[in-house]
């Protein structure tokens, strides 16, 4: 099976979008946690660090066990792109859901500034580097399928 974009088969496409929805679910939990109990234990500000760095242990262990688990060997390209694809999801659900909840575009766009503090860009990060990071680890250091 072939997508139509060249060196990417629609099923490494398909398969790290289920494992992008199970982030996605992991996610919403997380901040479900965050508002319930972080909060009023460590206040805003720490809870929200907390919050973040619980979701990026999250995102490393569930990459780590997409692709130790995948029968797939991907290409280079392939490890780009679903990094790129779980970028794209997330930035897009985070617009979507601000949206839906009345929060105005800059206020989403305030959560990427490092320079004011926030921590938020590093899960955007941290979603395209580890595909490519454990694909690469995980198939024997540097020898991509081609």
């Amino acid at each position: 099976m072939s997508s139509s974009v060249p060196g990417i088969r629609s099923v490494a496409v398909v398969e790290s979008a289920v494992t992008w929805t199970i982030m996605a679910v992991i996610a919403v939990a997380n901040g479900v946690l965050r508002e319930s109990v972080l909060v009023s234990y460590l206040g805003e500000s720490s809870a929200h660090l907390a919050s973040t760095a619980l979701l990026l242990v999250s995102i490393l262990a569930i990459t780590y066990l997409f692709f130790s688990y995948s029968s797939m060997r991907f290409t280079a390209v392939e490890l780009l792109a679903i990094g790129g694809l779980w970028v794209v999801l997330t930035v897009g659900f985070e617009f979507l859901v601000g949206y839906v909840d009345g929060v105005p575009a800059t206020e989403t766009l305030a959560q990427y500034d490092v320079l004011a503090g926030e921590v938020w860009i590093f899960v955007p990060v941290t979603l395209f580097v580890t595909p490519l990071l454990f694909g690469w680890y995980l198939s024997g250091g540097g020898r991509f399928e081609t």
